[in-house]
């Protein structure tokens, strides 16, 4: 195998892993190459940081090296570094899946996502793009907005997810009031039926928007087990220690 070959596999395993976790034969399946090729080079990708096991043995994902290599094309390219370990602490502290996310157009941008050590957990997120109405992290970011930049986003087709995305601007916009008053937004099943997720702004030094820490989880916890003001709060202050230029 050619070196140029080399690499040109190497990003075809790494962008079929674009749609979320997957093991050494789905990864083949979808690039149609061998499972031991797949297998060597999913092992040369882990040792440099370009993928990780979601567990040992398991399922392979986008890794935090390859992570802020993607953020350095944008600003704060620094975010995701600086975020993993507040990342690491809020999913020890929740028992929940935590992600991190950065604006991107009309869209969140998902970078990083650290999933905790239980037998229940959602998909790894990391590399996908959604529509800001539908999601927590989003919304944030859209609290944030000027209301022209708001009037030009409500204006434009709003995505419907699930019967409960909020599409209707007079729903969303008190939504977003909410979101600040709160100082961070919740949202149950409106993106995807079963998942909820809280998340809180991650601001810049001049106190700009610049991304969005959140956790997300199966409904039926975060219904029976979170107080939603102790889960916001601390979600909140966790995404307040992050640093960013």
């Amino acid at each position: 195998m050619t070196t140029v070959q080399s690499i040109d596999r190497a990003f075809s395993v790494l962008r079929a892993l674009i749609p979320g976790a997957a093991g050494v034969t789905e990864i083949a399946d979808r690039v149609n190459l061998p499972k031991s090729t797949v297998s060597r080079l999913l092992s040369t990708l882990e040792e440099v940081g370009a993928v990780e096991q979601v567990a040992v043995g398991g399922e392979y994902r986008i890794g935090a090296g390859m992570a802020e290599l993607a953020a350095a094309a944008r600003p704060g390219r620094t975010l995701v570094a600086a975020a993993r370990p507040q990342l690491l602490e809020l999913a020890r502290a929740t028992g929940e899946a935590a992600g991190l996310s950065v604006p991107d157009g009309a869209e969140m941008l998902y970078l990083d996502q650290v999933n905790p050590d239980t037998e229940l957990q959602v998909r790894d997120w990391t590399g996908t793009r959604i529509p800001m109405h539908a999601v927590p992290s989003g919304q944030v970011a859209m609290a944030a907005m000027t209301e022209g930049e708001l009037d030009a986003y409500l204006a434009a087709p709003l995505a419907v997810f699930t019967p409960y995305t909020i599409v209707d601007p007079a729903r969303l916009r008190a939504r977003l009031a909410e979101v600040r008053r709160n100082g961070y937004a919740l949202a149950v099943d409106e993106f995807a039926e079963g998942l909820s997720s809280l998340a809180a702004p991650i601001t810049d030094g001049a106190g700009r928007v610049v991304g969005a820490l959140h956790v997300y989880g199966p409904t039926y916890r975060f219904h029976t087990e979170r107080n939603p003001a102790q889960l916001g709060a601390l979600v909140v202050d966790t995404a307040s220690r992050i640093r960013v230029d």
